[in-house]
C-alpha cells in the first residue's frame, strides 16, 4: 500500500476541509395544519402524526385497567 513519505501540514489539511460547511435545515409550512415542521419528516400535530400533509397515525387511547 503506498503511504506518504513525508507528514501533511496541518495547513494542507485545513485547506481541504474548508469546502464541508454546515447547512441550515429547510423548514415549510404544513398546507393542512399550518404548522411549521422540517422538510421530509414526519411531524406531531395535536396528537396526530403528519407525512407530506396526510394523516398517517392517531395516538391511541390508553386501557384502563
Amino acid at each position: 500500500m503506498p503511504n506518504p513519505k513525508r507528514r501533511h501540514s496541518q495547513q494542507r489539511s485545513a485547506k481541504r476541509r474548508t469546502h464541508y460547511k454546515a447547512t441550515a435545515a429547510t423548514i415549510s409550512n404544513d398546507g393542512t395544519t399550518g404548522e411549521t415542521h422540517l422538510r421530509h419528516r414526519a411531524h406531531v400535530s395535536e396528537g396526530k402524526l403528519y407525512y407530506k400533509g396526510q394523516l398517517v397515525a392517531e395516538k391511541a387511547p390508553l386501557k384502563a385497567k
